[in-house]
């Protein structure tokens, strides 16, 4: 049997998927506390890592070396870079940049992390199956990559600017910490959002009013790669 380990950064995001979750265990470590049971004969551990990459990056590695997870999948939401992405539109992180991690006065690429480079690739295998996934699916499926920073884009300028520089269809504040972590550990692993908001809209207002509507779509679509995996 597989065990994974899913992590999200928002109680909200958590509570979707916790409702196909055959709980065995509930227990904390330090502050986070994590959620055992079974989703389609797969043992899973659910946890909210609370917002940010070094939340998500201590998570991810509680993980790693306390539960000796096979696989480690990232579930969330995210804003939309794409002009053609739709609000509860599937995004898998091929590829994951951190586009706040700047050393460029050292004469390297925005981007650029020592002993890890620019971009960060999700496990092969499980981009392929979570991509297979998509029969009568309501909403539109994507392949590429996604930016994460400590920042909540809500200006238009700095969204093309992430879009433009790194060919982003989504930004969030996550995925680039924890595929770092399980890069560096060697744990497959795979990066997943649902669109909760989208160019030329309000950003505050839209993220608040389809963060529900969104997060049931990506545990939905989760749960179809666990049928599968």
């Amino acid at each position: 049997m597989n065990k994974i380990g899913i992590i999200f950064a928002m109680q909200e995001e958590l509570v979707e998927l916790l409702k196909y979750l055959e709980i065995k265990n509930e227990y904390n470590i330090f502050d986070l506390k994590f959620y055992e049971g079974i989703i389609n004969n797969n043992y899973c551990i659910l946890v909210e890592s609370g917002v940010g990459k070094v939340n998500s990056a201590r998570c991810t590695q509680i993980l790693i070396d306390n539960m000796k997870v096979d696989y480690i999948f990232n579930v969330g939401v995210a804003g939309g870079l794409d002009n053609d992405l739709n609000v509860c539109d599937i995004v898998i992180g091929e590829k994951l940049v951190q586009h706040d991690f700047d050393i460029t006065a050292f004469n390297h690429d925005k981007g650029y992390i020592p002993n890890v480079g620019i971009y960060t690739k999700s496990d092969e295998y499980l981009v392929k199956l979570a991509s297979s996934c998509n029969d009568d699916l309501k909403f539109n499926l994507r392949i590429g990559t996604i930016a994460s920073g400590d920042i909540f884009c809500t200006e238009k300028w700095m969204s093309e600017k992430i879009k433009n520089k790194f060919n982003a269809l989504c930004v969030e504040m996550e995925g680039a910490s924890i595929a770092q972590v399980c890069y560096l550990s060697h744990i497959p692993f795979i990066i997943i959002r649902s669109i909760s908001d989208v160019p030329n809209n309000d950003n505050v207002i839209t993220y608040e009013e389809f963060l529900k509507l969104s997060s049931k779509n990506v545990a939905d679509f989760v749960n179809r790669i666990l049928e599968k995996i």
